[in-house]
């Protein structure tokens, strides 16, 4: 078996030529396209890349501000501290150090509210009153008792009592 002899005829070989430097031809418009498309694909693999970093960062961002707002309303929803007030001190002529140790001695009978959700609080008011109405204190060698007159419950529960003289 032979090869036939087309390498003589120049219809031929214009026609080999022709499908060579075609497929060369197309073959760098392929390469040209397709670099194009990579370029193009990477710019944007680069530009979601960045995207995605930028969004981390702002989800970072927003969870830590998230964070701190749980714990600045859950401090809101707690009571901070307790506040005492005797409203009628002066009609039995009590010095300031006798109204402040009355009032210590309060706070120290209820100071377990510290801390405790303000609906807990609020839930056991009357025990609080209880606690505080069934407490004798002693004054100036007088007996007192004490009796609540006004009790706001928020981040400070505030108490206002009134003194009695106990019999």
């Amino acid at each position: 078996m032979r090869i036939p002899p087309y390498y003589r005829k120049p219809s031929w070989q214009r026609f080999f030529a022709g499908m060579v430097i075609g497929g060369v031809i197309s073959w760098f418009v392929f390469l040209y396209i397709y670099g194009e498309w990579q370029e193009e694909y990477s710019k944007e693999i680069q530009t979601q890349k960045d995207e995605i970093s930028e969004l981390k960062n702002e989800k970072t961002i927003w969870q830590e501000e998230f964070k701190k707002l749980n714990k600045e309303n859950k401090a809101k929803l707690t009571v901070q501290s307790i506040y005492i007030k005797i409203t009628n001190k002066d009609k039995y002529h009590l010095d300031q150090l006798s109204v402040l140790e009355i009032e210590d001695d309060v706070r120290e009978d209820i100071r377990m509210m510290i801390a405790k959700d303000i609906d807990t609080v609020y839930n056991s008011r009357k025990l609080i009153k209880k606690i505080i109405e069934n407490k004798t204190v002693k004054a100036n060698e007088k007996r007192y008792k004490l009796k609540v007159s006004e009790m706001t419950i928020h981040t400070t529960l505030s108490i206002e009592l009134e003194l009695a003289i106990s019999d």
